[in-house]
């Protein structure tokens, strides 16, 4: 991930809208891990941009896929800016006898770890078909077939997303089609968000709350799309349209074990970031 999304957030929207009141602990700690178990792949953003305008009444999504909600008006005109995307991967190829193999997008242009690609040896994963999500797995090479083809001593190649072969129980290329499922597809680990110790949320992502500022000036909440290509173009577009900003804040959150299944957040930071971009908002 890029270095402002190794917080590996969904980020937080300060909204005026009567209709999205949140204000119980609860209620927020819900909200994170619900947004925690979607899945928005750089590029292929449009499930959460749907989920967050319903959310949102008086939100928009511009020609770049971004969800802006305008707070305020006249001076300063300031931007709050929410990156949604994640490193994940896609469908690259569908072979003759139903498994699926995978290609990695997101990144920014940098080379992620080969570590990275581990987490998906053995591990269910969801791909998402035009017609419905589909459960499928990774699947782990054999002992028996593989025994003896390294050099005694030598240790197994290292798992790469070039041998992450995907088993959705097709038996062939056209059931495969039968579920939905094309090339370009987007896939990701299946999300299964933990809220543990004390309010930690464990997850490829993380996600925070709302609150009623009173803004000072016009502020732009947009969540951006495509911002782990190294154009981040979601920005750029957005900065295009509606800019010039006065000043531009990107929300973040600190996160443990980063590019991990288990990235972990503490939501009592989100709360802080609450506060921060509230007294932001409102010019303090």
């Amino acid at each position: 991930m890029s270095d402002r999304r190794t917080a590996a957030v969904l980020m937080l929207v300060l909204s005026a809208s009567p209709t999205v009141r949140l204000s119980a602990q609860g209620d927020i700690d819900r909200l994170a891990a619900r947004f925690v178990a979607m899945t928005a792949v750089t590029g292929l953003e449009q499930s959460m941009v749907d989920s967050l305008r319903a959310l949102f009444p008086g939100s928009s999504r511009d020609r770049a896929g971004n969800v802006t909600l305008t707070l305020g008006q006249g001076s300063p005109k300031r931007l709050c800016a929410c990156p949604l995307d994640e490193i994940g991967y896609v469908v690259g190829n569908i072979l003759p006898d139903g498994f699926l193999l995978l290609r990695r997008v997101g990144g920014g242009g940098r080379t992620a770890s080969p570590l990275f690609d581990q987490q998906l040896e053995g591990h269910r994963v969801t791909v998402f078909g035009t017609r419905s999500p589909v459960p499928g797995v990774v699947a782990v090479k054999s002992v028996h077939l593989t025994r003896g083809r390294v050099a005694p001593g030598a240790p197994d190649p290292v798992f790469t997303v070039d041998n992450a072969y995907v088993d959705v129980g097709a038996a062939s290329a056209a059931e495969v089609q039968g579920l939905g499922i094309a090339v370009l597809a987007p896939v990701s680990l299946a999300k299964r968000p933990q809220l543990y110790g004390e309010r930690l949320l464990a997850a490829p992502n993380a996600a925070a709350v709302q609150t009623k500022p009173k803004v000072r000036g016009t502020v732009v909440v947009a969540f951006t799309v495509q911002s782990l290509y190294t154009s981040n173009a979601g920005l750029a577009s957005l900065k295009a349209v509606l800019g010039p900003f006065d000043d531009i804040k990107t929300a973040t959150l600190p996160a443990r074990y980063p590019d991990t299944a288990v990235e972990t957040v503490a939501l009592a930071d989100a709360d802080r970031l609450v506060r921060e971009i509230t007294q932001w908002m409102e010019g303090r």
